[in-house]
């Protein structure tokens, strides 16, 4: 998950480490935090696959930086995580991989937006169920079909957001298909 994320700010311009490290948390603080312990080990097996490479810059007062650029096969390293694939769709990585969307073209932007609606259909399915079971249940505990329940609602939003997102998408890609009908 941090290959991706690093991989992405990477994508966008070359850094240095601290620099890196300030933009993940700005950027993905809320999704989770990043330590320089997980960080550098990062960088370095980014390097040996020969994803990204480093060079070294002058930096303020004279003091040189590692600085590291991502390269064309870590471009392509980059475009595969973020499209991923379909069992890898969990609660961390997608909110990650929507981070760097706009790399996407709009066909894979909705063919992963359809992915992750399809797992949450799935899901909700599953939890509708379980919460039906458990309110049949006399013995079941209140706080849990509460709980369960509140589960059902978050996978509801969700579905709604996502509805949001790909229709959005759609219009966008029928703007662009109406501008190229126009070019014509």
């Amino acid at each position: 998950m941090l290959e991706l994320a690093v991989l992405g700010l990477l994508h966008e311009q070359p850094l240095h480490g601290y620099a890196l490290r300030k933009l993940l948390t700005q950027r993905l603080g809320a999704l989770w935090r990043v330590s320089f312990g997980s960080l550098y080990p990062t960088l370095r097996k980014l390097e040996r696959a020969g994803f990204i490479e480093r060079s070294r810059v002058e930096g303020p007062g004279r003091r040189r930086r590692q600085v590291y650029h991502i390269t064309d096969l870590g471009r392509e390293q980059f475009m595969a995580l973020l499209e991923g694939d379909a069992g890898s769709w969990d609660e961390e990585r997608f909110p990650l991989r929507l981070a760097f969307f706009r790399h996407l073209g709009p066909d894979s932007r909705i063919r992963v937006l359809e992915r992750r609606r399809a797992e949450l259909v799935q899901r909700h399915g599953e939890r509708r169920a379980e919460l039906q079971r458990a309110e049949r249940d006399d013995a079941a505990d209140g706080y849990v079909r509460s709980l369960m329940r509140h589960g059902v609602e978050r996978i509801e939003a969700d579905l709604r957001w996502l509805d949001g997102l790909i229709a959005a998408e759609r219009g966008l890609a029928g703007d662009r298909e109406t501008e190229h009908a126009d070019e014509d």
